[in-house]
């Protein structure tokens, strides 16, 4: 199975890239072009970055990404990945794949960021993996417009957002699997069983 991390010049991927090839058969690439990342079984938008400047490097091709997961190509967006799934953000100027219809906007809370563990609650997006806590860190948080796409929530301060949501198989969190231990590496790797079947 090919994935392929669109990399929209935002910060070190390594440690995701090692979660997802640890996955069985797995063959894991790096691609800037948004167009030629579409070349792959299953799509991962990364979560490091700010809103603006990944929207204008994935313009070149946001069409073509839209189409192709529309059409079945597997994806998921992690934290900013999961805000670039969605129409817009208030971070910055740009559009998202508005694959979720719904606004990204700051956290409504007095500590921004949101960083270190915090529980998933009600996560029903993939049977197999169930994370409980996870680990975030993010100024901004996605607003669905469509209550049946969120899949999972959590609780900061006194803001409660989508922690997970989904469609199809297009699976958004605003956590960091790949930095949630052994329970996040899991995760990558029921998505992964998930959509190759």
């Amino acid at each position: 199975m090919r994935v392929t991390l669109f990399d929209y010049g935002a910060g070190n991927l390594h440690s995701l890239e090692k979660a997802l090839a640890s996955a069985p058969g797995v063959e894991v690439r790096v691609m800037e072009d948004p167009v030629k990342a579409l070349e792959t079984d299953v799509l991962v938008l990364p979560g490091v970055g700010a809103f603006g400047a990944a929207a204008a490097r994935l313009e070149p091709g946001r069409e073509q990404m839209r189409r192709a997961l529309l059409d079945g190509l597997p994806c998921l967006g992690i934290c900013l990945g999961m805000q670039l799934l969605f129409d817009g953000s208030d971070e910055g100027e740009g559009l998202g794949l508005g694959l979720f219809r719904g606004r990204v906007t700051k956290l409504r809370t007095r500590r921004v960021p949101h960083i270190g563990w915090n529980e998933v609650e009600e996560d029903t997006a993939l049977r197999e993996a169930k994370l409980g806590m996870a680990y975030y860190a993010h100024s901004f948080a996605c607003r669905a417009e469509e209550p049946e796409v969120v899949v999972g929530w959590t609780t900061h301060e006194e803001d409660r957002f989508p922690a997970v949501v989904r469609k199809g198989r297009v699976l958004g969190v605003q956590y960091h699997p790949e930095k949630s231990s052994a329970v996040g590496v899991r995760f990558l790797h029921a998505f992964l069983e998930e959509v190759s079947s």
